[in-house]
């Protein structure tokens, strides 16, 4: 049974995990608190990859203090060495008494041996506090480890009767400017951005971070991955001009045009074939070679054809959606294109998890019913 005081600290632990929202990629999000009783005598959160873990900060700010606390920690403490030393090892060097953990680390690595480490020194060891808020701060990581593939999100701005853009293909800007500024925090959380060639030719997206003047050396920009079956991106596109990598997914075929793949190499494009299913790209195979790539979460920001698709495929895993209080009419686009339906219960159906105001615009966050409930 767990007390009061260690569900404030677990929530404190978890504070300290988001600040690494958009750092610690690809490295799961952890925050750690270290208390005796109900004093806090350490904190510590993980920045980014290769830097120390959340238990070890935590474990110099303590310092002699450790000995005999309880030690907070949203993820179960790694127990293999990696890029840094093992947190289960560490903990048991500064004979700390117990360990409460949110939820298990799935990294085969991993997985229950952190555990077993710290029962097997003495140290009490309890999880599954705030479980549910630590796995969705760590969705992508979760998955990837899981199931080999990224965490989907699907991002869409609409009408409210359903539509992305004008016949003409105009749609700057359906949403205010709250929401699109609240764009930019899903993308710097994100370890990638994909798009289709034809929201490439169509509207020439930057799909970047725009970070405050001050803070944009330090931000780190998502790929970009490119879905282009027939290698038709322009070089002269913004979305190879902006920093940062750029990854474009074609067909074996195109790559004979080594003409075009050198001018698209030259702006800093990497190539690579995939299989193609039909007209398009497996996006199967996009998945998981995201996924072999340590991409933990997906920004998908594409037009109506690719995003009904991964709907259609069952491939996206949250819909974040920003409603705009407009109407324009059933000329315009819609927000995903789907086959026709015979059956109403055929419907892909979601759950509401969240919903928040944004200016004039209200941002809705779904999960899909078989997932969310």
């Amino acid at each position: 049974m767990f007390s009061d005081f260690d569900r404030l600290a677990m929530q404190r632990a978890l504070e300290l995990a988001a600040r690494g929202l958009a750092t610690t990629d690809p490295n799961p999000r952890v925050g750690c608190v270290i208390a005796h009783g109900e004093r806090i005598v350490g904190e510590g959160w993980h920045r980014r990859a290769g830097e120390p873990h959340a238990e070890v900060l935590a474990l110099q700010a303590a310092a002699a203090q450790a000995a005999e606390a309880t030690v907070y920690v949203t993820l179960e403490p790694c127990s293999h060495h990696g890029r840094t030393p093992p947190c289960a090892e560490a903990l048991v060097r500064a004979r700390v008494a117990r360990v409460v953990y949110a939820t298990e680390d799935p990294n085969p690595q991993v997985s229950g041996r952190g555990a077993e480490v710290l029962r097997h020194a003495g140290i009490a060891v309890e999880a599954g506090l705030c479980e549910a808020q630590a796995r969705e701060l760590n969705c992508g990581f979760l998955k990837r480890m899981q199931q080999g593939r990224p965490w989907v999100r699907l991002k869409l701005a609409m009408s409210l009767d359903g539509r992305t853009a004008l016949a003409s293909g105009a749609s700057r800007w359906i949403s205010g400017e709250a929401a699109r500024a609240d764009v930019q925090h899903w993308r710097a959380r994100s370890s990638a951005i994909l798009t289709g060639v034809g929201t490439v030719l169509a509207d020439d997206p930057r799909l970047d971070v725009r970070a405050p003047e001050a803070d944009a050396a330090q931000t780190r920009q998502p790929l970009r991955v490119l879905l282009d079956r027939r290698l038709r991106t322009p070089p002269a596109a913004r979305l190879l001009g902006t920093g940062g990598d750029v990854l474009i997914f074609t067909e074996l075929a195109a790559l004979a045009d080594a003409a075009r793949g050198a001018a698209l190499g030259a702006r800093g494009a990497r190539i690579e074939s995939l299989p193609a299913d039909g007209e398009r790209l497996a996006l199967g195979a996009v998945l998981e070679r995201l996924g072999e790539l340590e991409v933990n979460e997906l920004l998908v920001e594409a037009g109506p054809t690719l995003s009904g698709e991964l709907v259609r495929q069952s491939l996206v895993d949250e819909l974040l959606i920003y409603l705009a209080p407009k109407l324009l009419g059933e000329q315009a686009l819609p927000l995903v294109r789907l086959p026709e339906l015979l059956q109403l219960d055929e419907a892909p159906a979601f759950v509401l998890r969240e919903s928040r105001p944004l200016g004039d615009d209200l941002r809705l966050l779904l999960w899909p019913r078989s997932a969310g409930g």
